[in-house]
């Protein structure tokens, strides 16, 4: 070739790469119509945020105000309205007071505001544009102020009373109908994707959604409903006397009619059962469980989406926007195979590159499908051990859920666990989802390009030469395991005595020296593969609080399963079923004309069971033994709640309690 056309074709050359420095950042690269998107511009709906917050906010403090002077005028008047439990707490957390759903809904729309506020340029909805120096302090006062501003969404179903059913229909319905207008009238912003504000908002319609349904069903049920007996309005009540029932009913043992080793249909249906949370007759998973599996799914969907929103949306634009001159740029470095021999990148060479992007998008989806579909997994099977660990803990089996002697009393610590419990569910998950995340993608987009796109082109083909040099290593190393296992089948252990006994040792210590260097090699893959394991099961059970991450020695160190022991340390020795329903049972028994006196806290305090200041003649015989036989029957079958009632009857004064005089 001549110097003349040399020169021709470095110009042109040249010319195809000729460029303003400023391309990638202003210019278009390639067809306007097939990169995404058009700019979308800010949406101003009808009811704005700061408008919305400013008006219900005053009107939530007002309806709160009503009801507690409702609640303080009812113990002072309690003819008046016939009278009303007070307003104690948000929530009975220890209590079976089947409000589950309704916890759920609040809690949902509380955690789903505060995700959605980490992204937000204005952390208070009041305060409009809100300054980069203080955005930081804005955030920290918005975690206070929204569970104030929800507060009264809960609370109103806490009086028991038909104005705070009322007050909470009219509060959900404008939480509600407000949500339900600014989606319709702006479902899209330019935030991350043009969809991810009304998708990150999802959770929070659906669970206002429940509240419009729930509010007005109890306000129905109460029009329709008679006078409830007081001993039912104490929370939980039916439930502990269901599950005594439960426990004391006799139960035949059941005899399998084949002896057989179960096959593997039946054993893989075992195992699929151990992830699936069943109702169990005459056991409910307790308020706090329920609520924190709810908050971690809603923060993987959380999590999900915005991974999802962030980056699927960016690689199709780059996908989208690939040209010619950017495939030079992986045609240059190698990754992109070129059969020009001078690396000018033509319409091959650009489908391959766009082959590779759209490999790398589909890696992603399937990475975060794979750790969404974990993560499920994983909290289901917590909820069955959940249900063992509490079982086993209320029979006082203590040593078959821990792994030292614990004593299930109340502490410090263990009620600061307990109140973290539900937060920490829900970080954890998040954490564990991101970290799957990571880890899958790298190993996905990993095996795509070194194996599954190798076989498909042909190219690349790296590490196929890799394994193919070291062949021998491979079958070296496959050989000496085969043959220690035949020897020592077949040469090393006397099979016709039970148990089995060495023989040859002189050719087994042979064995053992010649094979030692090859074991060290052994041993190095073994090591990785233990690290490889140990990191995949620490990855996946990252979300679960009920399994230690560490080893029985330091598993105190793990925040997440010290937090898990303390908190069944509270929920033990505070809502104890089988206690709880003989406060309930006892007190009725011993004090018949005292029901309609019977407040909730009596039988909270386990304590006045044994306060009997009515004369025993009121009571039959049959009854005070009927209940004699059945306290000795549960604390035989209940040993932990013995240093209770052993508490209890050395105490002549608990809690404080004045003795009554006796009478003459």
């Amino acid at each position: 070739m001549s110097s003349q056309g040399l020169a021709n074709e470095d110009a042109s050359l040249s010319g195809n790469f000729a460029y303003d420095d400023n391309w990638y950042m202003y210019g278009p690269i390639g067809d306007q119509d097939d990169m995404t998107p058009e700019v979308i511009p800010d949406c101003f709906p009808t009811i704005p945020d700061d408008l919305y917050h400013a008006c219900m906010a005053p009107i939530s403090l007002v309806i709160l105000l009503i009801l507690s002077l409702l609640v303080k005028r009812k113990k002072l008047y309690k003819s008046c309205w016939n009278g009303a439990p007070g307003l104690l707490s948000p929530l009975h957390f220890l209590e079976e007071d089947g409000k589950k759903g309704l916890t759920v809904a609040v809690f949902g729309i509380l955690f789903s505001s505060l995700c959605v506020l980490v992204l937000d340029n204005n952390p208070l909805p009041f305060l409009s544009n809100s300054s980069t120096q203080y955005r930081e302090y804005y955030k920290i006062m918005a975690l206070l102020y929204y569970p104030a501003f929800y507060y009264p969404l809960i609370a109103c179903a806490t009086v028991q009373h038909r104005v705070g059913y009322l007050f909470g229909c009219l509060l959900s319905w404008c939480h509600c109908v407000v949500y339900l207008w600014q989606k319709v009238e702006c479902p899209q912003s330019p935030k991350i994707y043009r969809y991810y504000s009304l998708l990150s908002y999802l959770p929070i319609i659906l669970c206002l959604l429940v509240l419009s349904l729930w509010y007005p069903a109890q306000l129905l049920k109460s029009f329709r409903e008679k006078e409830k007996v007081v001993a039912d309005e104490i929370p939980g009540s039916d439930y502990c006397k269901g599950y005594l029932k439960n426990i004391l009913a006799k139960k035949a043992p059941k005899r399998s009619s084949n002896m057989a080793k179960p096959g593997l249909q039946s054993r893989l249906q075992s195992y699929l059962r151990s992830y699936i949370y069943t109702p169990q007759e005459g056991f409910q998973i307790p308020l706090k469980l329920v609520l924190s599996l709810a908050m971690a799914l809603i923060s993987v969907y959380q999590v999900a989406l915005l991974l999802l929103s962030a980056f699927v949306p960016n690689i199709q634009i780059v996908r989208s926007g690939m040209t010619k001159e950017l495939t030079a740029l992986f045609v240059q470095f190698g990754i992109v195979p070129s059969e020009n021999p001078a690396g000018i990148p033509g319409d091959k060479e650009l489908a391959t590159a766009k082959h590779y992007i759209w490999s790398v998008e589909v890696c992603f989806v399937i990475s975060l499908v794979i750790s969404c579909l974990l993560t499920f997994g994983m909290l289901l099977k917590s909820l069955v051990k959940h249900r063992i660990n509490l079982q086993r803990l209320y029979q006082g089996a203590v040593l078959d859920v821990f792994y030292r002697s614990r004593r299930l009393r109340p502490s410090q610590q263990a009620l600061v666990c307990w109140m973290c419990f539900a937060g920490f569910q829900a970080a954890f998950a998040c954490l564990g989802l991101l970290i799957q995340q990571i880890i899958l993608f790298v190993c996905t987009v990993g095996f795509t390009f070194l194996v599954v796109i190798p076989l498909q082109s042909g190219s690349n083909v790296h590490l196929f030469k890799i394994v193919e040099n070291m062949w021998p290593f491979w079958l070296t190393l496959v050989v000496a395991v085969i043959a220690q296992n035949l020897l020592t089948h077949y040469c090393f252990l006397e099979h016709g005595c039970e148990p089995k006994e060495l023989t040859n040792r002189r050719a087994l210590y042979i064995v053992t020296y010649l094979l030692f260097p090859i074991n060290v090699l052994i041993g190095v893959l073994a090591g990785v593969w233990r690290l490889v394991v140990s990191a995949l099961y620490n990855v996946v059970h990252f979300c679960r609080l009920d399994v230690s991450l560490l080893g029985h020695g330091v598993e105190v160190f793990d925040p997440g399963y010290r937090t898990y022991c303390y908190y069944l340390k509270i929920e033990v020795s505070q809502s104890h079923p089988v206690m709880k329903a003989f406060c309930v049972l006892l007190l009725q028994t011993h004090s018949p004309s005292r029901r309609k006196g019977l407040q909730p806290r009596e039988a909270e305090e386990g304590v006045k069971l044994m306060k009997t200041t009515m004369p025993t003649s009121k009571a039959s015989k049959s009854k005070q033994n009927l209940a004699r036989w059945s306290l000795a029957y549960t604390l035989l079958n209940n040993p932990s709640l013995l240093p209770y009632r052993k508490g209890v009857l050395s105490n002549k004064t608990p809690n404080g309690m004045q003795v009554s005089p006796a009478r003459p």
